[in-house]
């Protein structure tokens, strides 16, 4: 379904009819009965209560020993104002104690926030599907598809920090898409065909700048999204201006328009990183604040031990899983289990749509070769296929880089939305035949797979929501060994 095969007004109508539709399909799902169970589950432990006492104290303070008892019960002030050291950025943290300060302090109030983040996501995808693949109908099964996936569900109705870095991660792709627009016409509109423009007013680059410096206020595996953009930029400027017939297409890109993109890009992203730290400059009783009579030195000498922090993070875990497994989803992180009398079992899980997965996984190995194969024969490569790869790039290959340090699949959230991308990108091109016959056939085709790829969606659905379901039905989804959670 495309606006060109519709009715203007129909056009217009569905354009905002249909991710409004599926923005409120998500949000039921995420919020109904998010307060639920009433206690602290996986690192909620961790991140709930620095919140609170974010909110409280503009640091994370330190609690007594065994303080969740009391703390899931409504005594939420036996933390002290001492410093706590803690491993992540505060912006997340500060996210959710917005909820809590809106809401209370039970487990509503420390949920609804990551609730509202994680269905921003499924409008949010909408419009970059819509982008990139021109098709009303493809963007709404993109948006319908982590609307309804297990995955993206379970991170939404936990207060973890991961749904947050997936917004901001995508949000800062969205950006460079618009800038994409208004550059290229600059690039071909340039009466200079040895270089090309160099061009500083790029609004687009400093607000994706922006979101990366908040995608890593949130968490420093959003620095991966900023380094990978950057790259980016400057590749597709490259690739527009040799496009446009700009003779040293190359030498321009880099040399020229490069440092205008990193400044354009960089600063924003460092300004906003250090804004969110304010709580933490603004008062003296944060972790290393006294290391220094020089805040931003005590803030260096900070992040200096917490990045030995994290090269060290390779203890054991339960549902430890390395990059290399999230492709077949071996050890997915279970969240919170629930068993009755009947039989009846109910689990909240990172596992993904396991058809959707999959079938990104293929997507992605099409897009790499395409790609190798445009390189080969010295062709561009497409701008769509090079922002799907700078996508996984950025959410997924750097943690293969680290095959040591403990990690789970919940940290593929951020993945999910490129993985979705992706799919819906390789049912476009096969739908786009110059043969009518042909292309009716892919479309009957592609139409059924997705179709069918969004009633796997449905059915893993209680993954999602920790929905109690009869035994033999909880075993139906047990599609591995490894599941048995």
């Amino acid at each position: 379904m495309t606006e060109r095969s519709m009715a203007p007004r129909a056009a217009r109508i569905l354009s905002w009819a249909l991710p409004l539709g599926l923005t409120i399909i998500a949000a039921l799902l995420r919020i109904v009965g998010v307060g639920g169970p009433a206690t602290l589950l996986f690192d909620e432990t961790y991140y709930v209560k620095d919140a609170w006492t974010l909110w409280n104290l503009g640091y994370e303070g330190t609690w007594g020993d065994d303080p969740n008892a009391a703390f899931e019960a409504g005594d939420v002030n036996g933390y002290t104002d001492t410093g706590s050291f803690v491993a992540h950025p505060p912006l997340g943290k500060w996210i959710i104690g917005v909820g809590m300060a809106l809401f209370g302090t039970g487990p509503f109030g420390w949920r609804i926030a990551t609730a509202l983040v994680g269905t921003l996501l499924v409008p949010l995808l909408y419009v970059v599907a819509k982008r990139l693949t021109g098709s009303l109908w493809l963007a709404t099964v993109a948006g319908a598809l982590i609307a309804i996936d297990p995955l993206a569900v379970a991170m939404s109705r936990i207060a973890l920090l991961d749904s947050s870095l997936a917004l901001f991660v995508l949000l800062a792709f969205w950006f460079v898409l618009l800038d994409r627009t208004g550059t290229v016409a600059r690039i071909r509109a340039s009466t200079d065909a040895i270089a090309g423009p160099t061009i500083w007013r790029r609004p687009w680059i400093l607000a994706a700048g922006a979101a990366l410096g908040l995608a890593s206020a949130v968490k420093w595996s959003g620095l991966y999204a900023l380094a990978v953009l950057g790259i980016a930029i400057v590749v597709m400027d490259a690739i527009d201006r040799r496009r446009a017939g700009v003779g040293r297409w190359v030498e321009a890109a880099i040399g020229r328009q490069g440092p205008v993109s990193f400044v354009l890009l960089v600063p924003p992203a460092l300004a906003v990183y250090l804004a969110a730290w304010t709580g933490w400059f603004a008062t003296d009783g944060g972790y290393d604040r006294d290391s220094s009579s020089n805040p931003f030195t005590a803030l260096w000498n900070y992040h200096r031990t917490v990045l030995s922090f994290h090269e060290t993070v390779t203890s054991g875990h339960t549902y430890a899983s390395p990059a290399a497994e999230w492709i077949p989803m071996l050890n997915p992180t279970l969240m919170q289990r629930t068993t009755e009398d009947d039989g009846g079992v109910g689990l909240m899980a990172a596992l993904p749509n396991p058809v959707l997965w999959w079938a990104a996984v293929v997507a992605v190995v099409w897009v790499a070769v395409r790609i190798f194969i445009a390189l080969a024969n010295k062709r561009p490569i497409s701008g769509t296929d090079g922002f799907l790869l700078a996508g996984i790039c950025a959410t997924y290959a750097p943690w293969l880089l680290l095959p040591s340090r403990t990690m789970f699949t919940f940290y593929a959230i951020t993945v999910l939305p490129f993985a979705i991308l992706a799919v819906v990108v390789l049912a476009a091109r096969l739908r786009a035949r110059d043969d009518p016959e042909r292309a009716a056939v892919a479309r009957a085709a592609t139409s059924t797979a997705l179709i069918a790829i969004l009633l796997v969606g449905l059915f893993f659905l209680p993954f999602g929501t920790g929905w109690v379901e009869p035994e033999w039905l909880y075993k139906a989804h047990l599609w591995l060994p490894s599941w048995y959670l």
